[in-house]
């Protein structure tokens, strides 16, 4: 997945702001690094890499851009996902 491809476009954040979000490539938790995003509004954190409880979870991005990822991708995502 080009991570930068699919977040350069505005998009529809949970705080319903059309925003473009800032990528950062290497934030760590517990159980290892992730590339998340952040929204210049309400400056909430999304991992986009795999479901983290550190993070806000792309889902929610999901219900307001939902050809933001494929299929395959949400898949991916809930299945590489840290424990809870």
């Amino acid at each position: 997945m080009d991570i930068a491809k699919k977040f350069k476009n505005k998009l529809k954040c949970i705080c319903n702001g059309d925003v473009i979000f800032e990528i950062i490539d290497n934030i760590e938790c517990d159980w290892g690094n992730h590339i998340v995003i952040q929204c210049p509004n309400c400056e909430e954190l999304f991992s986009v890499d795999k479901k983290c409880p550190a993070f806000q979870s792309i889902e929610k991005l999901l219900k307001n851009n939902d050809t933001l990822f494929s299929k395959t991708e949400q898949s991916d995502y809930i299945l590489n996902s840290h424990p809870n």
